[in-house]
């Protein structure tokens, strides 16, 4: 088992490496995971600075004290994913950027579909969106990333557009028995630059949106010969662009 991630502010060690881990990571760390003195663990600002360090004890119930001699700097891995999600119902959003996360996307951008059932309006907006950057967060510390995705604010179909038309590489997951889509998984990829991922709502992504997305440079792709959920199409997509790009090489 790999060594428990947690997030710090900076690396700023005292004397001697002494490096005092407290507030919310803290409690965690000590009242929850109840770590002990010679137990590893892994220090990291979720934007690729990272240190191993070691326990030396605790202080209270929320201040773990590590030694901490240097840091390290990982490098952003390339391609760099993003994957659109348009938004989906209940809890599937934070479903779909857990998985994600988990299976090691870039950045996630919610989209404010045409036929999504879901609205981000004022103070409900706002709070959903929180709920998707904790669970990035969350999700990265627990499968131990040391950079963490971004959650970018909602986009229009206009911003999505913009943002597609500036990829190395851009598709819909869209599959129609009228319209011609080709397999993501024989999908000429590119192993630098970046990739963008559209998921649409559990409706599918309108003609209207197709066409500004086709004209931004962004064609229809599809995942296989099942229909995958809102929720789950992102992370199968991510998955086949980590494989066939070296990612999980």
């Amino acid at each position: 088992m790999t060594a428990p991630v947690f997030v710090v502010d900076g690396f700023g060690a005292g004397p001697a490496g002494r490096f005092v881990l407290d507030g919310s990571e803290g409690r965690h760390a000590v009242s929850v995971k109840r770590l002990h003195a010679g137990e590893d663990v892994v220090l990291t600002d979720g934007r690729g600075r990272w240190a191993d360090a070691v326990v030396l004890g605790t202080e209270g119930k929320d201040r773990l004290i590590v030694q901490l001699d240097s840091y390290t700097d990982e490098p952003p891995e390339t391609p760099h994913i993003t994957v659109v999600q348009a938004l989906p119902k209940g809890d599937r959003g934070e479903v779909a950027v857990e998985t994600m996360t988990e299976t090691g996307v870039d950045a996630v951008v919610p989209w404010a579909a045409s036929r999504c059932v879901t609205r981000w309006n004022g103070e409900r907006g706002a709070k959903a969106l929180a709920k998707w950057r904790s669970t990035a967060r969350e999700s990265g510390k627990q499968s131990r990333r040391v950079r963490f995705p971004e959650v970018a604010d909602a986009m229009s179909t206009k911003q999505v557009a913009a943002l597609l038309a500036t990829a190395d590489f851009a598709a819909v997951l869209h599959e129609d028995r009228d319209a011609a889509s080709a397999a993501l998984a024989s999908a000429e990829l590119p192993r630098e630059g970046s990739v963008v991922l559209v998921v649409g709502p559990e409706g599918g992504v309108s003609p209207e949106e197709l066409a500004a997305f086709a004209a931004a440079g962004a064609e229809p792709y599809r995942l296989g010969h099942s229909v995958l959920r809102s929720s789950t199409a992102g992370t199968a997509a991510v998955a086949v662009v980590m494989a066939r790009t070296g990612r999980w090489s």
